[in-house]
């Protein structure tokens, strides 16, 4: 689904953009400091994200500029730079009058925006919205100056580009690595140490107080319980724009469109449409593969804590590696192996013999199990009868065997892999019963 990259002029500076859908209303995207639009895409939160408003609006995002893929700049634009990127892209994009939707540092943009330009602003949306930078008399729900120079220092030292920032964008998922692993590129990708340290500087001087009592325009203020900038400023925020809708969300995120994104979709759907229709969950057609070590438990007994952690160490960066090489995506550790899908069956099997294979050196054998199914798509996540029949056959894996469901077998017709018969088996919790295959070496 991912849509051409454009370019829109403000001043002197191109400006990236993107248009998805052709709804019947137009929605422009403010992000928040780091963008990169067609990495996103990689991410399947995003895509469903972006999917589910390309139904309901003809949706615009783009890069500020010295973020992703717009032109670079020397240092942070200032807030009047901003809000002329916001009105470049509509331009470009043809949209006279949109509605606006941002989150974290776009979300304060927004606001400016649609109090600037209220001939342009049919609705508005913020969320994860804060009013000032810092705390304040009559606001004290803002970050800290100690806590922004602690986030500096730690960008100075060298971990931006390892994911740091997820602590803030999304903190409940700082246990899911391959998103860390993949956070980290997000931000080397997005804005160089420079930028980042210029950008939050100037975003610690931010103060719209004084200009959310003249935003005229319909207002929808989302935020999260447990985000890190504390509710009741945005519920302050919703109190001083006249006639703003407030909604509260469970969870911790500060972005939209990292996890749970349908609750906030439907929110948004709601409020600019009237309606809130019941949607259905995503479902694809993927590969799916469970591995895990054999013997863990014993072998971590044996080798104690701090060998064992070193060990998987290892045997993560190996599978890791052949996940890469035969394009899988890495749904989540399991502990002592993975939940991963492939869009394509033969693949898998390939990338499960090379795991297999991989981690023996380490003095450890992994067997692994494959199932082709329908699955259901959930934030990132994979549920559904197929995963379940998935980590079912791995289970009756043997050390250093790759095992697979007959459907697998006839999808792979005429790909060189070979295999055993073993036999028709009963998988608990699934109907029928199951032929299943050991690939040979």
């Amino acid at each position: 689904m991912e849509p051409e990259t454009r370019y829109a002029l403000a001043g002197d500076v191109r400006i990236a953009y993107q248009v998805v859908g052709d709804g019947p209303r137009n929605l422009v995207l403010v992000p928040a400091f780091v963008s990169n639009l067609e990495l996103a895409w990689e991410q399947p939160s995003y895509e469903r994200f972006m999917r589910r408003l390309a139904t309901i609006a003809r949706v615009i995002v783009f890069d500020k500029r010295g973020s992703g893929l717009s032109d670079p700049v020397r240092e942070a634009a200032t807030i009047e730079e901003r809000i002329d990127d916001v009105r470049a892209v509509m331009d470009a994009a043809g949209s006279e009058r949109a509605d606006v939707f941002g989150w974290s540092e776009g979300a304060t943009i927004a606001a400016l925006f649609a109090a600037s330009f209220p001939d342009r602003v049919s609705a508005l949306v913020l969320f994860g919205s804060y009013a000032r930078g810092t705390p304040a008399e009559g606001y004290p729900w803002a970050v800290a100056r100690e806590a922004w120079e602690l986030m500096l220092q730690e960008y100075e030292e060298e971990s931006w580009g390892q994911g740091f920032s997820l602590m803030i964008a999304a903190p409940g998922r700082l246990d899911d690595e391959a998103l860390v692993r993949w956070w980290g590129r997000f931000e080397r990708q997005s804005m160089s140490p420079t930028m980042v340290r210029s950008v939050v500087r100037l975003n610690m001087g931010f103060d719209i107080r004084d200009v959310l009592p003249s935003i005229r325009v319909p207002t929808l203020v989302i935020h999260r319980t447990e985000d890190s900038l504390p509710i009741e400023g945005a519920r302050w925020i919703a109190e001083q724009i006249p006639d703003a809708r407030f909604v509260e969300l469970p969870g911790d995120s500060h972005w939209p469109w990292i996890t749970e994104t349908d609750e906030v979709v439907d929110e948004v759907e709601e409020f600019l449409t009237g309606e809130r229709h019941e949607r259905e969950p995503d479902r694809v057609l993927a590969t799916v593969l469970f591995t895990d070590i054999v013997g863990s438990t014993e072998r971590a007994t044996a080798l104690g804590d701090r060998r064992w952690r070193d060990l998987l160490e290892q045997h993560d960066r190996l599978v890791r590696r052949e996940l890469d090489r035969h394009r899988g995506r890495e749904v989540k550790s399991t502990g002592d192996g993975v939940l991963a899908t492939f869009d394509g069956p033969a693949r898998g099997v390939n990338c499960a013999r090379a795991i297999c294979e991989r981690v023996r050196p380490l003095g450890i054998e992994v067997r692994a199990g494959l199932h082709t199914g329908e699955c259901e798509l959930r934030n990132g996540d994979v549920g559904g009868i197929a995963v379940h029949i998935g980590a079912r056959v791995a289970g009756m894996a043997g050390a250093g065997e790759v095992l697979v469901s007959g459907t697998v077998k006839d999808l792979v017709v005429g790909s060189g892999l070979e295999f055993t018969d073993r036999g028709t088996h009963s998988l608990k919790g699934a109907p029928g019963e199951w032929r299943l295959y050991a690939v040979g070496s």
